[in-house]
Formats: C-alpha cells, structure tokens, sequence
C-alpha cells in the first residue's frame, strides 16, 4: 500500500484581505499544499503558530502592530519547526532584510509568478533556503557594504572547525551557487555535496543557507561584489 505524503501546511499573514485571498487561491490549487490559517497582523501570525501545525508561514514585513520582523524572530527563535518566507513588494526594501536576518529562509516579491511562490514553499520545506535571485544580489550588496573586509578572513572557532573542502563548499553557497553547480565545480557527486553542506550547516550552527550567507559575508570570505569575485549565480 502506498502511503500517501501529509500536504505542506501553509499560514499566510498579510494585512491585505485581498493579498490574503490570491495568494490563498494560488496555494489551494496545489494538492500538496494546505492552507491552514491567515493572519492580518504580527502577533496573530505568532499566535496561529502556537495553535497550529504549520509548515511554512507566508509572512507581509509591514504590517501594523506587531510588524512581520518582529513575527518572524519569535517565530524563528521559538520551540516550533516552522519555516517562514518573507513577501514585499519591493527588493530594496531594508525591513524585508532584516527579517531574512532574523530567521526567515526565504525571501520574495509579491509580483512573483505563482510557481516560483509554489517552490519555494516546497523548497523552504524541504530544509533548503528560497531567495529570488535580485534579491540575493540586493542582499550580497548590502552586507558587503555594511560589513567591508580587507585582508585575510576574519576567523573565529566555528571558521576553523571547517575542512578546506568544506570553506570552498561555503564559499561557493554565499555566491548564490545550487547544489548541482558546486558539485560540476568541484567535481563531485551531488550526495558528497549535500554531506559537505549538512555538516557545514551544523559545524556553523546555522539552519539554511540564508545564514550561511550571512556569515561568509559577516567573515569576509567574499570581496564586495564591484571586485568581481562575488557573483551570483543563477
């Protein structure tokens, strides 16, 4: 008998009933997504986390009261396993920023065509980190001019417990690189790159690939974009 898998529960929080209702139609098209809660505010999206099941929270960044920054580090910093993905409608959009560094693993705008929202719910369910690619160049430029390096990496114990192999493996995550093409680069299989991944992920402490961003950037293992050797790849 084949056991059928548990649709991905889905919560979306946005001040917008209409924004609430499209995005609600686009997700119960899916059979393998269950939209099981809205919220129009922060503290309501914090509240149905802690009544609910959820998966994946879709989350508006400003909204009124408890605003989707806030929502997003409670959610993240708390007990539950929910994953949330941050919508905005613009990619500078710094609050939006500060919830990837608050937790969130996932980012996208708004105007998002319904599949790419579709697969990064997938995706962020999955254990992997969802960033549309404007946004992770938008996010690569603004840590490398809030945190300029020079020299050598800055390094710290959790830096030092990574193998050769595995600081290449990081550097490659923080240029924005899939799975596929660190394995085409290296000359590995997919399955030693996903090893190299999961022990990075714990050596670091991290919980996606967002935060692992975040720290190549904050360790200067990258140079600031205009130098030509931190690309996004696509």
């Amino acid at each position: 008998m084949t056991t059928t898998a548990r649709p991905i529960r889905v919560a979306i929080a946005d001040d917008q009933s209409l924004v609430r209702a499209g995005l609600r139609m686009v997700l119960e098209a899916e059979s393998d997504l269950d939209v099981v809660g809205e919220a129009s505010d922060g503290r309501s999206a914090v509240e149905l986390v802690a009544a609910l099941e959820i998966d994946v929270m879709l989350m508006d960044v400003r909204m009124p009261g408890v605003d989707g920054i806030a929502a997003t580090e409670t959610i993240a910093g708390g007990s539950r396993p929910t994953r949330v993905i941050v919508l905005t409608t613009f990619d500078l959009d710094d609050y939006a920023f500060a919830a990837i560094r608050a937790g969130a693993s996932g980012f996208l705008l708004k105007d998002a065509r319904p599949a790419e929202l579709v697969g990064a719910i997938r995706t962020v369910h999955a254990g992997d980190a969802a960033l549309a690619p404007r946004v992770t160049r938008r996010m690569i430029e603004l840590f490398a001019s809030e945190t300029p390096r020079h020299g050598a990496p800055r390094e710290s114990a959790e830096l030092a417990s990574l193998t050769p192999r595995e600081r290449e493996i990081l550097v490659a995550i923080a240029e924005g690189q899939s799975n596929p093409e660190i394995a085409a680069r290296f000359v590995l299989s997919e399955s030693t790159v996903k090893t190299h991944v999961g022990r990075v992920l714990q050596k670091l402490g991290a919980r996606d690939r967002v935060q692992l961003v975040i720290f190549a950037y904050e360790h200067g293992l990258l140079a600031s974009p205009a130098s030509g050797t931190g690309a996004v790849h696509r």
